[in-house]
């Protein structure tokens, strides 16, 4: 007779538990199932090790009029100064730390509690699980129901701060429109740059679950909210390549900075169009 408790004991022990099916083989699969998880923790670990080195050096992330999308909007005392752009600078110099570990925080957060990024270094470091029909090796399943990965609930906050900071991208991007003296109406190969970045950022960030809950969801009839029902419509289509948009507009910032690294480092000029 069953008590109610095999599904709370079935969660406890995964599935080595004892009324799961006992077959000698760890799993059944014998394509390559293990390249998929194996190249989604490569891709992260070297977009980790490159951002990691670019946020804490502190330097080269400026050349006239471009700014890295690391280092946007620059909030430490010590920011270089940025010709014709903002001055951010409102926070003191914090012992030399580099000005990008005081807003990365923001679309570092949106995106390591993003739901696709969950699964890809869920299954790529975790394995839990690694890929579909493969067991995990964990004893024990919780979930996000319990400290630290409950704190993924927190991803629809972090969206709003990733629509500020997109905001702010944004019109560094329309300060590339001008050359090092400031003056409008040029146009560079680092403008293209800025400008695809930004454009794939918007896309992701609009493409978010939490953004197409925010225009669409709560709503008991969309016929009476016909203008939140269009956006709900773009959102979704923007949703159902969400996967494909994190990973450009990762590559993209990682490009627009790198590019950005490239010019204030002197390792060649900017080419202008007009």
């Amino acid at each position: 007779m069953a008590t109610g408790t095999e599904p709370r004991a079935v969660a406890a022990g995964g599935v080595h538990h004892s009324s799961r099916a006992a077959i000698p083989e760890r799993h059944l699969r014998r394509d390559r199932w293990w390249l998929a998880p194996a190249a989604t923790a490569a891709g992260l670990l070297a977009f980790v090790v490159y951002s990691t080195w670019r946020a804490f050096a502190g330097d080269h992330y400026y050349a006239a009029p471009y700014v890295s999308p690391f280092y946007s909007p620059c909030l430490a005392e010590n920011c270089v100064p940025m010709k014709g752009g903002a001055d951010w600078g409102v926070v003191g110099a914090w012992w030399g730390l580099s000005p990008a570990l005081l807003v990365l925080i923001f679309p570092l957060g949106f995106r390591l509690t993003c739901y696709y990024y969950r699964k890809a270094y869920y299954r790529g470091f975790w394995a839990a699980p690694a890929a579909c029909a493969v067991p995990e090796p964990h004893a024990r399943y919780t979930g996000e129901t319990r400290f630290p990965l409950i704190l993924q609930n927190i991803h629809r906050y972090f969206f709003y701060f990733a629509v500020i900071v997109a905001g702010i991208l944004t019109y560094d991007t329309a300060l590339g429109f001008r050359n090092a003296d400031g003056e409008w109406g040029h146009m560079g190969l680092g403008t293209l740059v800025l400008l695809a970045n930004i454009a794939l950022i918007w896309a992701y960030t609009l493409s978010c679950h939490s953004c197409r809950h925010i225009v669409g969801g709560r709503l008991r009839n969309f016929s009476r909210h016909p203008v939140r029902y269009r956006l709900w419509g773009w959102v979704s289509r923007l949703n159902a390549r969400h996967m494909q948009l994190a990973w450009a507009s990762l590559i993209s910032v990682a490009v627009a900075d790198f590019y950005v690294y490239l010019i204030a480092s002197g390792a060649f000029d900017d080419p202008r169009f007009f």
